[in-house]
């Protein structure tokens, strides 16, 4: 190369370089530019490095950021939330806008994600929207809630078109280049114009298509399947679309590109609905029958099954699913060919009702509770709920939900005085509420300790009852616990507490205490030991009771409590040893077994009662007798017990939420004064009984509160005295918390006469749920406050007529809704009214149909309803022609307000003109109505051939007789060939009354009938033309000769027999014969001389003469003897065969004891007769033909492909029954 080429080389690198960098530069600082809102700005120069960022506020740790994203590709949002400041992990949702939740739309494009850094108690959430589309721009909004704490923030999300390389140097593109690409170096204006054509081409294919993404695809599918203009503003909101006016000018352009479809006629609808366990049918139609179909669910191919049925009904096809359930809730796919056609179908949950509601519930702090509802269906949805507040599984560990078939259970762990509020079960198709009372324990004790009093070896035994059964305790002596011993036992039986000492010492004399754990109360008792001494008594001694019974009754009392062991011990002394004699009021005792029982000892007398009852109160005496005297003593006893339960328990009165309970103390009080009553309450059908208060309640009238209204109740109550509780009382009888309901609204007078008045009036605005029974009218006389009733019994409509009111009396009316609670208050008229009868003009109030003439056809019945107004009633009378009406044709009702004309059958003489007047006094009014009834014409007359020329006809008649009462609306013409007698409608409607027949064919004659048509249709019978039209040959004259025709008429003749036939069951058959015979015979087939008629099992033909009777697959009950019958006016003729149908079974042995066919069937030279073992060489496997010559019915052939062995001898048998015997295996 030259050197001076060389250095312009160099200089044009050099230039290309610099270039190079220069484009570098630009599309740096272009970058600068476009840097997205979000990104990260440096921090200035001067600032300190120890500054640290702020805090974050609420719930975020970090907040979502503002985005730029380009169209198509996809964008990812984070966001942090601190986990040491929610309980539980937080529940997030997305919008878009103010109400559109992105959740709806998770799938493909928008899909979600979270995790849980437990170092540093960090959730991470995050939403991924993949290939942007400019229809996702705007503002979105993030939301996190947990329990009790909330916080959301707002970011923005812009779309941007993608961006091209070349948008930095615009003119770099329109270099000239040489044919190695290499930039020459000047500017090539003509690519430049035709590369600015094509840009401005390429932006408008751009900007429509922007245009078309700008909203997802989904939205438009619901746009063009909108049919009311409501819809689409409901679209546009749910969807943040703020081009409304934009969005429909677009959808206007889409609807008009109608594109035909060529698979389908009928597609399917847009969306198909159906109830839960039903049916849905989905039908379309095809232009093509023969056209492959597919269906696809959720795109995945449906197979025919029980659930889903295809039918294929001409050019319809149909798929029905059956037993609908939510797992049919998809989108449906029919695809023929090329072309699709999609649906949605949406599957309805049924209401799912409450079967057994929540019962209240009474519990103490720390127990478990569990609220169980049952509803109508299994895997329903419920929603708990807490005092209106819902309860899900993120508001903590206490609440759990638990799900068994139709039961859905409520589980409350450890409860606690929070707990107690009202809870409410929730479904789409009902409600349950019921109370939960938490109280803290609290103990009773129901038996205390007894002081004990025991010699010396004897048992001593505390024992006490508390009311509480896992209660535990501990005893004391003198303060210092006890200890378990040989001797000393200590026991807890559900709620009784036992202390045993056996062998009682000295040692063991002191105060025992029992105090239970956990609880401020202890139980005291005195353990006494009584010294026995041992003196010298001489003999002759009187005897002596050794007890105190110098007092006064009341000290000589002792006092037991039912139920306890009663043991009283006696020292006796005397010398000799006295007799001892109990007395129990004046009665001597003397068991010596059983519950009250005497016991002996020396020196001692006990008298034991095991378990005290109220019948062992009473006057106890002892007597001591010997020789030297005697002595006595008097005791008495008095059992003490829990009293009996309260009597007379009632329900008083009842309102919204409260309820008024009374009762009568109880007869017998236990022996110990009333102290108190408990009352408790449950619903109907609930075994929960819900205590209503802890502290006796002293009244014999309480109040109960805070229940439910709509729901029954029942209560009883308790007595309780200083033993203990009673048993309940008597349940009151169910009762209902309910109040009466307001005022009845909109009051009025409807009419008042000399006798009545009728009211009218809405229900009220607040009725409850005891609904409203009835309602009461009352009036009064103006100036008075009695108020009289206006109906025996309660109205449930709003409306009424009182009567019997006095004529010319001002009075006053009220109406009262009456329902379970009681009476409402009233609803009273402003005015009073006067009871008169107000004069009203009459007047016909004539239906717009009856205004014209009323056309009904014969035999219809005729019903027509006229209502009036007037008063008083006004005389109604009926004429027609000017003469009344016949009582046995025509029938009239009338009431106060219309009057009704009926005639069971219409006739024709019951056309005419009817007069209606309504007459009051001097008043009247009068209408016409016109009733005109029709039937069809009688035929034309005279129709006749009036012209005929060339290929036409005219046809000319007269009106029938007898129009029909109608006027005739037009003619119907036939005509039919002389030769056929066949007959072809030429014209419909004709107006006038002749009518020229063309396109008649040359050589015919022709006759023609002509049908009148009315409103009620043609005439039954038509006119005839009397004369025919003869169309002659044109330019040809046909002479006949004169010769006498030949007779061709003769009797039928059977030219070929039928023939005995023998056929294998199951094989169809045919029987031929043929006959000759003029006029064409009648040709009869009979079986055992019965004539065949529409049987399906066989089907006759006769072509040409050539009759054949086909029998389809014949069983043994089809033999029997078969005959043809030919049938004329100048004879018969008959032929008979028989027929003969054998078992497969037989017919197969039989053919093997045949004699072989003439001809064989060979096998490349073989005789196919022997019997082959062996298959033959591959080289000789040709299909094989076998060929039998029958006698008289012709032969047999069959063709068989090379089997791969043989099992049998391959014998060829001549019919078709045997063979089997070329079954391979």
């Amino acid at each position: 190369m030259p050197e001076p080429q060389k250095a312009a080389a160099k200089k044009e690198e050099k230039k290309k370089e610099e270039k190079k960098k220069e484009e570098k530069k630009v599309e740096k600082k272009l970058e600068k530019k476009e840097v997205p809102q979000d990104a990260k700005e440096e921090p200035p120069a001067d600032a300190a490095p120890e500054d640290k960022p702020a805090e974050p506020e609420g719930l975020f740790i970090e907040k979502p950021q503002h985005v730029l994203v380009e169209t198509g590709k996809d964008v990812s949002i984070v966001t942090k939330i601190d986990g040491s400041q929610v309980p539980a992990k937080p529940t997030i949702k997305w919008f878009k806008g103010k109400w559109l939740e992105l959740g709806i739309k998770s799938g493909i494009r928008f899909q979600f994600k979270d995790s849980y850094e437990k170092e540093a108690k960090v959730y991470t959430f995050e939403l991924r929207i993949g290939k942007v589309v400019v229809g996702d721009r705007g503002d979105y909004r993030c939301e996190i809630t947990s329990k009790d704490k909330f916080d959301s923030c707002s970011f923005n999300i812009d779309v941007e078109a993608p961006r091209t390389d070349e948008g930095g140097n615009v003119l770099q593109a329109f270099k000239r280049r040489d044919a190695k690409n290499n930039v020459a170096g000047e500017l090539d204006f003509s690519g430049l114009l035709k590369k600015r054509e094509v840009q401005v081409v390429e932006e408008k294919k751009k900007k429509k298509k922007d245009d078309e993404d700008e909203f997802p695809p989904e939205i438009w599918e619901l746009l063009k399947g909108v049919t009311k203009k409501s819809e689409y503003e409901r679209i546009a909101f749910q969807y943040g679309i703020t081009d409304l006016r934009g969005m429909l000018k677009r959808l206007k352009k889409v609807k008009v590109e109608v594109k035909k479809s060529e698979a389908f006629t009928k597609k399917l609808d847009p969306a198909y609905q159906v109830d839960k366990g039903h049916k849905i049918k989905m039908v379309l139609e095809l232009s093509n029958p023969d056209l492959p179909i597919k269906w696809f669910k959720n795109g995945q191919l449906i197979k025919p099954s029980s659930k889903y049925v295809l039918e294929n009904v001409g050019l319809k096809r149909i798929l029905t699913i059956n037993k609908c359930t939510l797992a049919d809730d998809a989108a449906y796919e029919c695809l023929v060919g090329e072309e699709k056609c999609c649906t949605e179908l949406f599957v309805k949950e049924p209401p799912v009702l409450i079967e057994k509601g929540l019962d209240d519930q009474q519990v103490f702090v720390g127990d478990r509770v569990e609220l169980e509802v049952e509803v109508s269906e299994e895997g329903a949805q419920v929603m708990w709920m807490k005092d209106g507040v819902e309860l899900t599984r993120d508001t903590g560990l206490k609440y759990r939900f638990k799900k068994d078939g139709k039961k859905h259970i409520l589980i409350i762990n450890e409860a606690s005085k929070e707990d107690t509020a009202r809870y409410k079960v929730m479904t789409n198709g009902g409600e349950s509420k019921a109370d939960l009372v938490v109280e803290d324990k609290k103990l009773e004790v129901l038996q205390g300790i007894a002081d004990l009093t025991v010699k010396a070896t004897e048992q001593a035994v505390f024992k006490c009852e508390v009311s509480d059964e896992k209660v535990t305790g501990k005893w004391y002596k003198n303060g210092v616990e006890v200890r378990p011993s040989k001797r000393i036992q200590i026991s807890h039986s559900g709620r009784f507490h036992k202390l045993v000492i056996d062998d009682v010492r000295p040692e063991d004399e002191g105060d025992y205490t029992f105090i239970p754990d956990g609880y401020a109360i202890s139980l005291s008792a005195k353990l006494n030991f009584l010294e026995i001494k041992v003196e010298y008594v001489p003999k002759q001694e009187p005897p002596r009771i050794h007890l105190d019974t110098s007092g006064k009754t009341a000290e000589n009392t002792l006092i037991v409590v039912a139920g306890n062991k009663l043991r009283l011990d006696v020292p006796i002394t005397g010398e000799p040893a006295p007799t001892v004699t109990w007395l129990k009021s004046d009665q001597e005792f003397t068991e010596k077994e059983g519950r009250a029982h005497i016991e002996e000892q020396k020196e001692l007398s006990s008298f034991v009662i095991e378990s005290a009852e109220r019948s062992d109160e009473g006057k106890y005496t002892i007597k001591v007798v010997n020789p030297v005297g005697e002595d006595s003593a008097t005791l008495h006893i008095k059992v003490v017990d829990v009293p009996d339960p309260p009597e007379a328990v009632r329900i008083t009165s009842v309102g919204e939420d409260w309820a008024v309970l009374v009762w009568e103390p109880p007869k017998y009080d236990g022996g110990q004064p009333i102290t108190g009553y408990l009352m408790e309450r449950k619903k109907k059908g609930s075994m929960r009984w819900m205590k209503l208060n802890f502290e006796v309640y002293t009244d014999t009238t309480y109040e109960s509160t805070k229940m439910i209204e709509g729901v029954l109740y029942e209560m009883r109550v308790f007595a309780v005295n200083a033993i203990g509780v009673s048993q309940p009382s008597h349940n009151t009888k169910p009762f209902m918390p309910i109040a009466p309901t307001s005022e009845p609204t909109h009051l009025t007078l409807e009419d008042v006469t000399d006798t009545t008045a009728t009211l009218k009036w809405r229900p009220p605005d607040r009725i409850g749920a005891g609904g409203i029974d009835g309602y009461l009218i009352e009036y009064c006389r103006e100036g008075s406050d009695e108020w009289i009733p206006g109906n025996t019994e309660l109205v449930e409509r709003c409306g009424f007529m009182v009567k019997g009111l006095p004529t010319g009396e001002k009075l006053m009316f009220r109406v009262t809704s009456v329902n379970i609670a009681g009476h409402s208050q009233p609803a009273t008229m402003a005015q009073p009214v006067t009871i008169r009868e107000i004069v009203q003009q009459p007047k016909i109030r004539l239906p717009r149909q009856l205004r014209q003439t009323y056309i009904k056809k014969v035999g219809e019945q005729v019903n027509l309803v006229i209502p009036f107004q007037g008063k008083p009633r006004p005389k109604v009378t009926w004429k027609k022609d000017g003469q009344p009406l016949d009582p046995k044709e025509i029938s009239v009702r009338t009431s106060d307000l219309d009057t009704i004309l009926f005639i069971r059958s219409a006739a024709r003489h019951h056309s005419g003109q009817y007069e209606l007047s309504v007459q009051i006094e001097n008043m009247e009014d009068k209408a016409t109505i016109k009733i005109r009834i029709v039937e069809k014409p009688r035929p034309p007359q005279a129709v006749m051939v009036k012209e005929v020329w060339g290929f036409n006809a005219l046809v000319e008649w007269e009106p029938p007789k007898d129009d029909g009462n109608s006027e005739i609306t037009g003619y119907a013409i036939q005509k039919a060939d002389k030769k056929t007698m066949e007959w072809f409608t030429v014209y419909e409607h004709n107006r006038l009354t002749r009518c020229t027949v063309s396109d008649l064919i040359m050589g015919n004659e022709y006759y023609f009938r002509v049908y009148s048509e009315n409103i009620c249709g043609l005439s039954d019978s038509p006119g005839i033309s009397k004369n025919t039209a003869f169309i002659h040959k044109t330019g040809i004259m046909y002479k006949p000769m004169d010769y006498k025709e030949h007779d061709f008429s003769m009797a039928p003749q059977i030219l070929t027999p039928l023939v005995d036939r023998t056929v294998v069951a199951g094989y169809s058959t045919a029987l031929n014969c043929a006959v000759r015979g003029h006029p064409k015979p009648k040709v009869i087939w009979m079986k055992n001389k019965m004539e065949i008629r529409e049987d399906p099992k066989f089907l006759m033909k006769n072509n040409q003469g050539v009759l054949t009777l086909h029998i389809r697959k014949p069983s043994p009950f089809d033999g029997g003897t078969y005959s043809c019958r030919a049938v004329n006016n100048l004879g018969e003729a008959l032929t008979e065969c028989k027929l003969e149908i054998r078992d497969p079974r037989t017919a197969r042995t039989e053919c093997h004891a045949l004699p072989l066919p003439p001809r064989t069937a060979v096998w490349q030279g073989e005789d196919m007769h022997t019997e082959k073992r062996a298959p033959p060489p591959a080289t000789s496997l040709h299909p094989i033909s076998a060929n039998w010559g029958g006698g008289g019915g012709g032969g047999v052939s069959y063709s068989y492909p090379p089997p791969p062995y043989w099992s049998r001898a391959l014998t060829p048998l001549p019919c078709s029954s045997c063979l089997d015997f070329l079954t391979p295996h």
